[in-house]
């Protein structure tokens, strides 16, 4: 069953439970969702707000991106592993050309969550400066959250091309969660 397919406490059941997926990788994609959600939430709250309704399509579109990363960091992530535990497979140079493209394939996805948690943050500091003052603790919590994912993104896409030195997506990845990092502050001093 794929992970969007089952309920909250079987995920969180999934996460908790003895095995290597689904673990950090899905949670932070679940968690740049979750942040966007909450954006759609507010805009859609924010009646007074003129561009609410395009906020909240903006927001629902960064949840549809973020979500289904959950199954494919899993996926990855498992084939990775994998291919580094196959005993059976081409020896020397064959064998580390193979497990390094299993390990690139790996990073893909939470380089997307990075990305798209980016976004998040960004559309966290617009909302929490126009969106119903109300709502303004939950949108700097969405910033807050999307900051972390981008974080957690940033270091497994590190973990996942440890071996290349210099890789720009590690380098990317780390500037994407500075910049959603900054972000979160920005949405937590929007209206003091």
């Amino acid at each position: 069953m794929a992970l969007l397919d089952r309920s909250l406490r079987e995920f969180l059941d999934d996460v908790a439970a003895r095995g290597r997926t689904p673990g950090g990788g899905s949670a932070a994609a679940l968690v740049t969702a979750l942040a966007a959600a909450l954006l759609a939430k507010i805009a859609r709250t924010s009646a007074a707000w003129p561009e609410s309704r395009g906020i909240a399509a903006q927001a629902e579109s960064l949840r549809d991106r973020a979500a289904p990363l959950a199954q494919a960091s899993a996926e990855e992530s498992e084939a990775a592993l994998q291919a580094r535990e196959d005993e059976g497979g081409p020896a020397g140079e064959r064998r580390d050309f193979a497990l390094g493209r299993a390990y690139a394939r790996a990073a893909e996805p939470p380089l997307q969550i990075a990305r798209a948690a980016a976004d998040v943050a960004e559309l966290a500091v617009v909302v929490a400066r126009n969106g119903d003052p109300a709502f303004h603790a939950d949108a700097v919590i969405a910033a807050l959250l999307a900051a972390a994912a981008a974080s957690s993104a940033a270091e497994l896409v590190g973990v996942n091309l440890t071996a290349s030195t210099g890789d720009e997506r590690v380098r990317e990845a780390g500037r994407l969660a500075e910049n959603a990092a900054r972000a979160a502050e920005e949405a937590r001093a929007a209206r003091e």
